[in-house]
């Protein structure tokens, strides 16, 4: 029997795909045959009925503290994002004082370090990837500027917005595992399936690139 995905022999795409996250929930719903399954249960004796409805329970309680480590694991993103915020506020004010930044960066981070709590996933998403883009117009500065470099303060500054950088990576690691475990608990039929229908549960929205990093990530670095 040949395989199903053949890569010797079967149609490829040379020349790739840009993957992209689709920014939609699914809600999770049930048909009649779920609603039929329980009434089956119980006609087949209260016992069945009951052990169904302990499942139920327990299926409630497990989703439920999915969602608070969800909001832990989001929680975590912010407060890195944050601390990168109050850095590349102090990296803006040391560079305004050495050569002429545009404006709109300084008063791009002012705001955000006043307002960087998200209202939700979509705006946490949102709001990440314009601090990416404010650094990245940091950094042109400082890359313009060679004397900058010299600057130990501003040298340090850097450094630890890159490591930020790294631990709001792996962070969004950890958010996107929970978000996929959640994903694929709530369908789970039937007994997460049908907790998670009732409770008018969807789907979340994983962590993505900016589109700044992706035009980075395809530039030649060499």
């Amino acid at each position: 029997m040949a395989n199903e995905l053949d890569e010797i022999n079967g149609p490829s795409n040379d020349s790739g795909r840009d993957i992209k996250v689709i920014e939609r929930q699914i809600p999770v719903t049930v048909g009649w045959g779920s609603t039929l399954f329980e009434v089956m249960l119980w006609v087949a004796g209260i016992l069945p009925g009951l052990i169904f409805l302990f499942m139920k329970i327990n299926a409630l309680a497990y989703l439920r503290k999915l969602q608070q480590k969800i909001q832990a694991d989001a929680s975590q993103i912010d407060n890195y994002l944050e601390q990168r915020v109050v850095i590349l506020q102090n990296v803006v004010g040391l560079v305004q004082r050495s050569v002429d930044l545009d404006k709109d960066v300084l008063k791009s981070v002012a705001a955000f370090r006043s307002g960087i709590n998200p209202a939700n996933d979509g705006e946490r998403n949102a709001r990440a990837q314009q601090v990416d883009q404010i650094y990245a117009n940091v950094n042109v500065a400082f890359e313009a500027y060679p004397e900058l470099r010299a600057h130990a303060a501003l040298a340090d500054a850097m450094r630890q917005n890159s490591y930020l950088q790294k631990e709001i990576t792996a962070a969004r690691t950890l958010y996107n595992d929970t978000v996929s475990q959640w994903n694929s608990d709530i369908f789970a039929w039937p007994t997460k399936q049908i907790v998670a229908a009732k409770a008018g549960y969807t789907t979340r929205i994983p962590f993505t690139a900016s589109a700044e990093i992706k035009a980075q990530a395809r530039a030649a670095f060499f």
